[in-house]
């Protein structure tokens, strides 16, 4: 009678390792998946200077992005952005959750994605972002970002409400500046939370630049120059 072979004689102790090895290889799987950042950076955006409005002229506030496309993503997928903060891009279209996301103040310690709210920009919503360092990363500065978001006026060119489409605020480290206001394609760099200024951005810009138009928007001869 031929002796069992050695796969015969250890079938079942070499079945039970395959198997655990197999359940450590898909763990180890999970978890580097799971801890790789969702996005990247490959800059801190810094506009070039720009020339001085003529005399008489109503300055345009913020400054012009580079254009990063409108791609919509899968979720979970990683997403390099050449700008950031970006004012377009790449992102998710799951709405509510992956983007557009809720807008409302989100504190420090949420995990906020640009690939969501990138999403309510193109909707023609605002986002103010604000650095983990900054003092709208504060107690304070959380309770002064809370009363903005409860006064912030409708859409000037639609009338869309507030909580539609905007304004979403959140932070966002990887940024030139301690606040940024961001419309789509165009960026307000501010190194203090300036109501005034974010709200006169807001009323040149808001609901003109998103290329997913809501209503008809005024030529651009009614633009400030």
């Amino acid at each position: 009678m031929t002796p069992p072979s050695f796969m015969e004689r250890h079938r079942t102790p070499i079945v039970v390792v395959a198997g655990l090895v197999g359940v450590a290889l898909v763990a180890a799987f999970v978890f580097l998946s799971s801890s790789q950042p969702a996005y990247a950076c490959s800059t801190k955006w810094v506009p070039a200077p720009t020339a001085s409005p003529a005399v008489g002229a109503t300055p345009a506030l913020g400054y012009v992005q580079p254009d990063q496309g409108t791609e919509h993503d899968p979720v979970g997928e990683k997403v390099t952005y050449t700008y950031c903060a970006p004012a377009s891009g790449a992102h998710y279209n799951k709405p509510g959750s992956g983007g557009p996301i809720q807008p409302r103040v989100y504190g420090p310690s949420d995990n906020v994605l640009p690939q969501g709210w990138i999403h309510n920009l193109e909707h023609g919503g605002m986002v103010l972002l604000y650095t983990g360092s900054s003092s709208g990363a504060t107690s304070e500065g959380q309770a002064q970002l809370r009363a903005f978001y409860d006064t912030f006026p409708p859409g000037p060119v639609c009338g869309t409400p507030k909580g539609v489409d905007g304004p979403v605020i959140a932070r966002f480290d990887q940024m030139s500046s301690p606040f940024q206001a961001l419309v789509w394609g165009r960026v307000l760099l501010l190194d203090t939370f300036d109501q005034a200024k974010i709200l006169a951005f807001w009323e040149q810009w808001g609901e003109r630049t998103h290329p997913e138009k809501k209503c008809a928007v005024p030529s651009p001869s009614a633009a400030p120059s």
